[in-house]
């Protein structure tokens, strides 16, 4: 147990040091912000009033254990709908995470309800706050490679989404 919470502690210490949030969340490196940027440039899926963009995932360092998805949903719709699993054949286990602050410590934590997607609004899984955690990854990912997933909605129901791998700790060019 120790050593899957130390391997899991190392991971995100990775993923984590190449961002820096500010305190109203904004994503920023090299002092610029990225949040308004689309990291994928890849497609836009629709699924009932859904629609799934800006999705992305980043290549591994050798024998990771685990890696993070991000995209951003937007509910077009007058019903709230619930995100309540992901699922991919490159991991054992795919699961919703948020982190967050609590104090001085960044936690990351499992959604097992799954994450509200509101009607009318859009919520974006990014690095540093919600994301779909792949864990027990079977093959690293590689740059310039794709990764399909399975989101499941609690309403709108299932939808494939490929998500480009891009490279490992977000090197954008400016």
């Amino acid at each position: 147990m120790k050593l899957t919470t130390l391997t899991l502690a190392a991971a995100l210490t990775l993923c984590a040091a190449a961002q820096a949030q500010t305190a109203d969340g904004t994503m920023m490196h090299g002092n610029v912000d990225h949040s308004a940027m689309d990291h994928a440039g890849g497609a836009t899926y629709t699924l009932g009033d859904l629609t799934i963009a800006g999705t992305f995932t980043r290549a591994t360092l050798p024998n990771a254990p685990v890696a993070g998805g991000f995209l951003t949903v937007t509910n077009a719709g007058t019903v709230d709908d619930t995100l309540i699993g992901a699922t991919s054949s490159i991991a054992g286990d795919t699961q919703i995470h948020e982190m967050a602050m609590q104090g001085d410590v960044m936690k990351m934590r499992e959604l097992p309800a799954g994450l509200p997607i509101p009607a009318g609004e859009s919520v974006t899984l990014q690095p540093g706050g919600f994301h779909l955690m792949f864990m027990d990854l079977n093959q690293p990912l590689v740059e310039g490679e794709v990764v399909t997933v399975t989101l499941t909605f609690e309403t709108a129901g299932e939808i494939d989404v490929v998500l480009p791998v891009g490279a490992t700790a977000a090197k954008m060019a400016h």
